[in-house]
């Protein structure tokens, strides 16, 4: 028997988030066919702001993906026999990152740890010292050389980022010179001018910015912990680049299960109305009036009972955690549709008593052709901006669900579980402040890029905004 070198492993997360993806391309593909959205995309494409955001959340995107192809490595001595640990893409990416560990804290760039040791001196006289850091630095014999060896580390890095940027621009402009029929120097000038169908100058500054900032990173992480150490000495680079999947997964999984529902109730509740309306006020009133953090500690606190009495149904922790997660979503998505399911009932009462509709229903057409044909495109942008809204709760609302000790599970990494233990640190005399900083930086960068991508989409999928531009 032929045994494989690796063992694929499908975490109910990595379903979760490739079903996403699946349905996303689906809609995408779909959407060229049809000429309202394809208009629509069209505008969106010439907003410098819009085409930025997207290409700030495409590598958050990107880590998410590749944080979610999981798998366990054969061991050489024995055929057919895994490591119990489920690994992933990113893991074995950032695997010098994940091994590189200290004693405790350090901040970042530093050579020191950021706690004194009683050491024995020269003269063998014990002493309060900053000892050096095992990976931090190592490479250097004195501290003085850190400036130069990061300026000659950084520089050349950069270099490397803006010459990738150059060639992405090269590559625009002779696609460019192609499409239109004419020369590259001429491409090269409506580019810096602003003046393309799709706002390629936005796009390209925020990508070289960004290839900038990642070569530097890439290239001072090979050595130093660019964002400091956590209190059990892990890298804190490490754990923000690992959250980044957490935090993708309870937002884009929490809508997928709220979306539907609150599009399908609400729908239903404005256009139909009657009992039907009665149903669903009397089902989201009911849960409304249910506090929802006590409700999602109820249903996670039951999952924890029940995974505690059938510890032998999971093969690993790591199920054990992906399972917690998974209901995570579950719980926050069918507690979550409350408020954009209230906004598109009151916006279908409104649109039901317009004259098209009206009109569609005395020509005798079905009720589900006039609600996907005339009342659906009408909310898709009141839809897209709460999603893209709620997304950002969700994300934020992980960190407070860690708070209360309801959130994912304690081996789970999330910015979350990173700003919970954070606030203990800020405590400490000089205070620990980077791993709230990087928690925080990472989590608006990927919360502020899907805020402003959401206007844009309303903008460009508002018929009413369209009308007067």
């Amino acid at each position: 028997m032929i045994s494989l070198p690796v063992q694929p492993v499908l975490l109910h997360t990595d379903a979760l988030l490739w079903l996403i993806v699946a349905v996303t391309t689906v809609f995408l593909w779909r959407a060229r066919r049809t000429p309202r959205l394809v208009m629509a995309f069209q505008q969106l494409a010439r907003r410098p702001i819009a085409v930025a955001s997207l290409v700030l959340l495409l590598p958050y995107m990107s880590v998410a993906l590749l944080d979610s192809v999981h798998f366990q490595r054969s061991l050489t001595d024995a055929g057919g026999t895994y490591h119990a640990p489920v690994e992933s893409l990113l893991d074995r990416l950032l695997l010098p990152l994940s091994e590189r560990t200290e004693k405790t804290y350090s901040a970042p760039l530093a050579l020191f740890s950021y706690s004194k040791e009683t050491r024995a001196g020269d003269d063998r006289r014990l002493q309060r010292t900053f000892p050096r850091l095992r990976h931090g630095g190592a490479h250097l014999s004195h501290a003085q050389a850190r400036g130069a060896d990061i300026r000659q580390r950084a520089l050349p890095a950069a270099g490397l980022g803006l010459g990738t940027g150059a060639l992405l621009a090269g590559l625009v402009c002779w696609r460019l010179a192609r499409r239109e029929g004419i020369g590259l120097a001429d491409a090269a000038r409506r580019l810096l001018a602003g003046k393309t169908p799709t706002a390629w100058r936005s796009a390209l500054l925020t990508a070289t910015a960004f290839f900038v900032l990642a070569a530097v990173i890439a290239s001072l992480a090979t050595v130093y912990h660019v964002l400091g150490t956590d209190k059990v000495g892990q890298d804190v680079l490490y754990l923000s680049l690992k959250s980044i999947r957490t935090g993708v997964v309870i937002g884009s999984g929490s809508l997928l299960i709220a979306l539907p529902l609150a599009i399908v109730l609400g729908t239903a509740a404005g256009y139909f109305g009657g009992r039907v309306d009665d149903l669903v006020q009397y089902l989201y009133s009911t849960l409304n009036a249910i506090p929802g953090v006590l409700l999602i500690a109820a249903a996670v606190l039951t999952l924890d009972v029940y995974m505690d009495q059938n510890v032998a149904a999971f093969a690993n922790v790591q199920q054990r955690a992906d399972l917690r997660l998974t209901a995570l979503c579950l719980i926050l998505g069918a507690t979550g549709w409350i408020g954009l399911c209230r906004l598109l009932r009151g916006e279908a009462l409104k649109l039901r008593e317009l004259e098209y509709v009206q009109s569609a229903r005395a020509l005798g057409l079905k009720q589900v052709r006039i609600i996907s044909r005339h009342l659906w495109p009408n909310l898709t942008h009141l839809v897209l901006l709460t999603a893209v809204i709620d997304f950002s709760g969700l994300v934020l609302a992980e960190a407070v669900l860690s708070y209360v000790g309801v959130g994912v599970d304690p081996g789970t990494i999330s910015w979350g579980s990173m700003i919970n233990t954070a606030r203990l640190e800020l405590a400490r005399e000089p205070a620990v402040w980077w791993s709230l900083a990087a928690a925080f930086v990472f989590m608006l960068g990927l919360v502020l890029p899907a805020n402003l991508l959401a206007d844009a989409l309303r903008d460009a999928l508002d018929p009413r905004q369209r009308s007067e531009h």
